[in-house]
């Protein structure tokens, strides 16, 4: 009888001696679960016909794109600007745009999240910078300066419109005060436009009015506007205009005949 009870009293303390052992051990099993470890995922441009870019600002072909992640291999460059003009921000391939423009060292969040993701003034602004460069890559108006003007492989832009430069339009117009804007004929110069109107060529004015919401202003250009180099700068591209570009000094530069824009003039009244 008496070793009967003694097994009894065994029986009822072994429960509690394992629950004792096992909370000695570490419960870390559950927590090195693979499914339970936060994965990297990227947003990403819709696959081209050979290449996406993430939002890492990497570029890789859809066959190397991590299924799961959506992430591109850490491998090639961050923030590539293959086959871009840095000068001009504008590139020949889409996913090198987006790449190029993710680089914090060529567009400034702070003003890319102010732009508008259309023209109207109820249109909403940029979620965040990869949907910037996503958008304006795409979609740039600089792209093209006049329907098929000056087109050129160079046409996925991602450069802040001009009113984002940081010169806010009320200082622009305030150096203005006092000069009176001329449009002269095509090919005419800013002397020869102002004086045929008795007036005269402000030349330093001609940096205050190459600005796109001048050139709209004053102009019957609806289109977008485009950075170019020429004595008839700023100037309005017309429609037979020559639809040719030439690279020097690996910058390349718009080449406008004097007789295929018509010029904007300042000049004092």
């Amino acid at each position: 009888m008496g070793g009967r009870h003694l097994h009894s009293a065994s029986l009822r303390w072994i429960p509690w001696a394992l629950l004792l052992v096992g909370g000695c051990f570490p419960a870390t099993g559950i927590r090195k679960d693979v499914s339970l470890i936060r994965r990297r995922t990227c947003r990403s441009t819709v696959p081209g016909r050979y290449l996406l870019a993430d939002d890492k600002g990497f570029v890789c072909t859809a066959l190397s794109v991590d299924p799961l992640s959506r992430c591109c291999p850490e491998t090639g460059g961050k923030f590539s600007c293959q086959g871009c003009n840095l000068v001009s921000q504008c590139c020949n391939s889409y996913e090198f745009c987006v790449s190029c423009c993710l680089s914090p060292s060529l567009t400034a969040e702070e003003l890319a999240l102010k732009v508008k993701i259309a023209k109207p003034v109820t249109a909403g602004t940029y979620a965040n910078v990869f949907d910037f460069c996503a958008g304006r890559c795409r979609h740039n108006s600089a792209s093209v300066v006049h329907e098929n003007a000056y087109a050129s492989d160079f046409h996925h832009c991602f450069s802040l419109p001009s009113n984002y430069s940081g010169n806010t339009k009320a200082h622009s117009e305030a150096r203005l005060v006092g000069i009176n804007i001329a449009i002269g004929s095509q090919g005419e110069s800013c002397d020869s436009a102002c004086k045929s109107k008795g007036l005269s060529c402000v030349p330093h004015k001609l940096v205050v009015l190459n600005k796109c919401e001048y050139l709209q202003k004053y102009m019957s250009c609806k289109g977008g506007c485009f950075s170019s180099m020429g004595a008839d700068q700023p100037a309005e591209v017309i429609d037979d205009a020559p639809k040719h570009l030439i690279l020097e000094d690996d910058i390349i530069k718009v080449i406008s005949s004097s007789s295929s824009s018509l010029p904007l003039s300042p000049s004092p009244p």
